[in-house]
């Protein structure tokens, strides 16, 4: 009996441990199942995330950018583009512009446009390039004409092709895209460099690389090419030190609605469309600010 007894106490006391030790594994295998599902759900979420990222990053780079849009239009990037000019300009207000300032003042205006000139020549054979492209072929032979007449007559410190009716038009790739139609894309703030947008910054990169001196001094003589870009940030800084006057409330917006005015009005110059609207109007008091805005030139 008590042999009994112990037998079925035993068969008790294992089916115990045995629902326990099954209770268990379903709990675990629940808990499993749970992770599982809010693994599975929260991956979903990013992937419609970035789906929907995807979607609005292409969307955004396809705008054509102008001064007369919304800001979220020309430039959804403005947080991070804020942040690119704030570093921009403190580099600017205690390196650049003091150097400008000094540049300005002590070096002579003639050796001032000397140099600016010489450099210009320079470009000229980038600038009949673009104006075959854009299928301007007397237009790119009277770019040729100045550039060899000035070359020939005063190394290109000088312009007496000028004053034979052969006058200055820069190009530039950025200005070509346009003028066959390529979007913008959004306004972009670039470190160093400045204002730009997406087909500007594309056509920036080409354009340097369509430089004659990145073949003449880049490899041999480093620190001429250098020294060149260098003096070319001062000289063009110079030049913009009267518009700093002229940038009131919010900089940021001023220099960005200036830039992309100027940019559409170039185009639309390059097109025979002078008439198209290039003006962007101020929401708050109405003003037609139609003038193109000179803010930036062009980057050879």
């Amino acid at each position: 009996m008590r042999s009994q007894f112990s037998v079925l106490w035993v068969s008790l006391v294992a089916l115990s441990v045995s629902g326990s030790v099954l209770a268990a594994e379903s709990d675990a295998s629940t808990s499993v199942n749970e992770t599982q599902a809010q693994s599975t759900a929260a991956k979903g979420s990013r992937i419609d995330k970035i789906k929907a990222f995807s979607e609005k990053t292409i969307k955004d780079l396809k705008v054509d950018a102008n001064a007369t849009q919304p800001d979220e239009v020309k430039d959804p990037f403005q947080p991070l583009n804020r942040k690119i000019f704030v570093f921009n300009d403190y580099i600017d207000r205690y390196a650049l512009r003091p150097i400008a300032v000094q540049y300005q003042a002590k070096i002579p205006v003639e050796v001032r446009g000397s140099y600016r000139q010489f450099r210009g020549n320079l470009a000229e054979p980038w600038n009949a390039t673009n104006q075959v492209i854009q299928w301007k072929p007397k237009r790119a032979l009277q770019t040729v004409g100045r550039f060899l007449i000035n070359s020939i007559t005063t190394l290109g410190l000088a312009d007496p092709a000028s004053r034979l009716g052969l006058d200055e038009e820069e190009e530039s790739l950025g200005t070509t895209l346009g003028y066959y139609g390529v979007s913008s894309g959004p306004y972009l703030m670039v470190p160093f460099l400045g204002p730009s947008t997406l087909r500007d910054g594309f056509g920036f990169i080409v354009d340097s690389q369509a430089s004659p001196q990145k073949y003449i001094l880049q490899e041999n003589y480093p620190g001429l090419y250098w020294g060149d870009w260098a003096l070319y940030a001062i000289d063009v800084r110079s030049s913009l030190l009267d518009v700093d006057q002229g940038l009131q409330g919010d900089r940021y917006a001023a220099i960005r609605d200036a830039y992309l005015q100027r940019k559409r009005f170039v185009i639309a110059e390059k097109k025979g469309d002078s008439s198209q609207e290039t003006s962007f109007i101020d929401e708050n008091d109405g003003v037609d600010s139609s003038t193109p805005a000179d803010s930036q030139p062009n980057n050879k």
